[in-house]
């Protein structure tokens, strides 16, 4: 006969729940795994199905049960280890739209937006479809898998605990941020660059002739313009976004060694 007691009923339900709250706090915040088109009770039966596979690997596994003030501390710093990695990762995300955002502007498709369900307001039609390319690059790169394998390794770089998180580790996620200007302004720049001659140049073309209407033939010439530099471009973009997404990877890293100190 089995006997089992309640001290080690309480210690399997831990070494259960404390990698499911930072698995849910990755999912949540995490990009193609957050998808308002995924119903909740799925993202909820993947959260419990990797902490069924990754809780025999974690050591040392703290013996507070849920419902103490200890067990509360190590929920809120589960929950909040997954939120900034899952976070952190969206900033790479957030880059792109960013471009696409620009881009639009420069070409002047800022009018041609839709209810974007995933970003809970108006996304403009080029910012959306350069994201939609983001995402499968992504998942080509096996970008999800490899975010996954992180947060796996995270369990050795910040072990299971009720201590506070270390301030450093948000310090680092706010520097991350930095990535959704900079990085959206260099994946825009051929674009940027481009429309600006284009803009040069029809104004160089109203002083040569100014009985031509500029106002009537600007806006088809740019677009068309930009649609071309675009189709040029595209074949370019992935290796960028490739490392994008890498530099997403090592800023999850930074993130995680910043909050171990």
């Amino acid at each position: 006969m089995i006997d089992v007691n309640s001290a080690q009923l309480y210690g399997w339900i831990a070494a259960f729940l404390w990698p499911l709250f930072r698995l849910l706090g990755l999912i949540v915040t995490a990009p193609l795994f957050s998808e308002s088109t995924i119903p909740r009770r799925l993202k909820i039966l993947l959260a419990a199905a990797l902490s069924i596979i990754v809780s025999p690997t974690i050591g040392n596994i703290p013996s507070a049960t849920v419902y103490s003030f200890d067990g509360f501390l190590i929920i809120l710093n589960e929950v909040g280890i997954g939120v900034a990695m899952g976070f952190t990762m969206r900033l790479v995300f957030a880059a792109v739209q960013t471009a696409g955002e620009v881009i639009g502007l420069q070409m002047g498709l800022s009018f041609a937006s839709f209810y974007d369900r995933s970003a809970g307001g108006q996304t403009m039609v080029l910012s959306r479809f350069l994201n939609l390319v983001a995402t499968l690059m992504f998942l080509a790169l096996d970008g999800h898998l490899m975010m996954l394998a992180v947060l796996v390794d995270s369990f050795a770089t910040v072990p299971i605990a009720a201590t506070p998180l270390s301030g450093h580790g948000w310090g680092a996620l706010a520097r991350a941020g930095s990535m959704v200007f900079a990085s959206g302004t260099l994946l825009a720049l051929p674009m940027i660059a481009a429309l600006l001659t284009l803009n040069l140049a029809m104004g160089i073309l109203n002083r040569a002739s100014p009985q031509l209407s500029i106002f009537a033939v600007g806006f088809p010439v740019t677009l068309a313009g930009g649609m071309l530099v675009l189709m040029l471009v595209m074949p370019q973009m992935g290796a960028y976004m490739q490392h994008l997404v890498e530099s997403g990877l090592e800023a999850m890293s930074t993130v995680l060694d910043q909050f171990a100190q």
